[in-house]
């Protein structure tokens, strides 16, 4: 299949506490539109683009609360294959930023986070899966991720930043 990016442009990632629904414009958020697609996440980027050192204890995390009522992206927030022949997928995963009800991430031990912590004056953090080591999503909105500024890690006010999420839909 062909690979996707996520990408997102001065989104200003407020510090929310674990377990505390997000608000709209201050995450990422992916998962597959039906139960038996896999979506493989290759990598995360996240560009620090504050006025002033914030300290951002991003982390990638599943949810315990899920989105539901997705708002389709806007720009300068944009979805778009690597490959320009990339060809369409019949179930397209959702990605977003927004939805009437917001994602809360979970608090769960042993729940999937990806800690990526930086200092959004300028701070630079990519996570890049090595072989076989990817993260994956196997079914359904039941199986959301997102990316958010955790202020029960540190995370301090708004952190405001570019960032993708490069992944592979099968």
């Amino acid at each position: 299949m062909s690979k996707r990016t996520f990408m997102t442009q001065g989104l200003g990632f407020t510090a929310t506490a674990v377990s505390t629904a997000l608000s709209s414009g201050t995450y990422m958020g992916i998962h597959s539109s039906v139960s038996t697609q896999v979506i493989d996440i290759l990598e995360i980027l996240i560009s620090g683009m504050a006025s002033a050192s914030t300290v951002g204890a991003f982390q990638f995390s599943q949810v315990n609360t899920t989105a539901s009522q997705i708002t389709a992206l806007a720009a300068p927030h944009h979805d778009f294959f690597n490959n320009i022949s990339g060809t369409t997928l019949s179930s397209t995963p959702a990605t977003f930023t927004a939805a009437t009800t917001n994602p809360a991430a979970t608090s769960v031990v042993g729940a999937l986070v990806l800690n990526l912590g930086l200092n959004a004056f300028g701070g630079i953090i990519r996570w890049n899966a090595a072989p076989t080591q990817q993260i994956t999503l196997v079914g359904g909105a039941a199986n959301q991720m997102v990316l958010y500024n955790n202020s029960t890690q540190g995370g301090g006010a708004t952190a405001s930043c570019n960032a993708h999420i490069i992944y592979e839909p099968y």
